[in-house]
């Protein structure tokens, strides 16, 4: 009887952890996603219209699609940190509970491991979800959204899902990791993701080219990767897809005709939804 209620108490803890967790992923997302979309898409839109890298508006049906998706994603999101941080499984993890038992200082390289491991592991397990083989069970859900906005950072099919969500795993058991990194490495992913699906760029004229800004991966970068769902792989930086050789080789070439941008859009918004490309 004891052993079956430590059993029933352990299940709605799991069950709480994961509810919480998903309403917060949500929260996040709404504040942050829902945030760019008002600025970018609302507020500044009529007059920015130009500086679009795609100039024309996904539908209303796309906006609906990618909202489902990612409320989805937080859902599996959520069941991943569950299992990790309110079951068992906890006991052979690194977390730790105590900030001064390593220092604010290690704290602060413990979140730049977590991006500079997430990258590496974004930039391979996205090459791997464009196989043939894989494409259309794991990544093709994210790639119906071909001229993305900032709802479309989350829109993962459940299996891509789990592979997004998974990285966390390799942050709790290769070094010590305290929960409160991991919620902050939480917020930087989101903000850049949300940037890499914006729609529009707001690094300037050249800064894919000089400077430490050329390591960092652009929105126009990644939405090249959506309009034409080969090369630029990366997330945060672009140094895997120099390595690689998977740069698109009209990538410059479309960032600086996007940051120099003046002349009136050739299509006003609103307008119909054009193909895509």
């Amino acid at each position: 009887m004891n052993e079956w209620a430590g059993e029933a108490s352990q299940g709605w803890l799991v069950a709480r952890v994961w509810a919480v967790g998903a309403l917060v992923l949500a929260l996040r997302y709404a504040v942050i996603a829902g945030g760019a979309f008002f600025v970018w898409y609302r507020v500044r839109r009529d007059r920015i219209f130009e500086r679009k890298i795609q100039r024309r508006l996904p539908a209303g049906s796309d906006y609906a699609r990618e909202v489902a998706y990612s409320f989805v994603s937080f859902g599996v999101f959520s069941a991943v940190g569950a299992s990790i941080f309110a079951t068992p499984l906890r006991e052979y993890t690194q977390t730790y509970q105590d900030i001064a038992e390593y220092g604010w200082a290690y704290f602060g390289l413990s979140l730049v491991l977590m991006i500079l491991i997430h990258d590496v592991y974004f930039y391979w397990t996205h090459r791997a979800m464009h196989h043939p083989r894989l494409f259309r069970a794991f990544h093709a859900v994210h790639h119906r959204s071909t001229n993305p906005s900032p709802w479309a950072a989350f829109a993962f099919h459940p299996l891509e899902a789990v592979v997004e969500a998974s990285v966390i795993f390799a942050f709790v058991f290769l070094f010590p990791v305290h929960p409160l990194a991991v919620v902050s490495w939480l917020l930087f992913m989101t903000s850049y993701n949300v940037y890499g699906h914006l729609g529009w760029e707001v690094y300037g004229a050249g800064a894919d080219r000089r400077g430490p800004l050329r390591w960092l991966n652009t929105s126009v970068s990644h939405n090249m990767h959506h309009q034409y769902a080969r090369a630029n792989y990366g997330l945060y930086f672009t140094w895997w897809d120099k390595l690689c050789g998977t740069v698109h080789p009209r990538y410059h070439e479309a960032y600086e005709e996007v940051a120099r941008r003046t002349s009136p859009p050739s299509a006003e918004p609103g307008a119909p939804r054009s193909a895509a490309v």
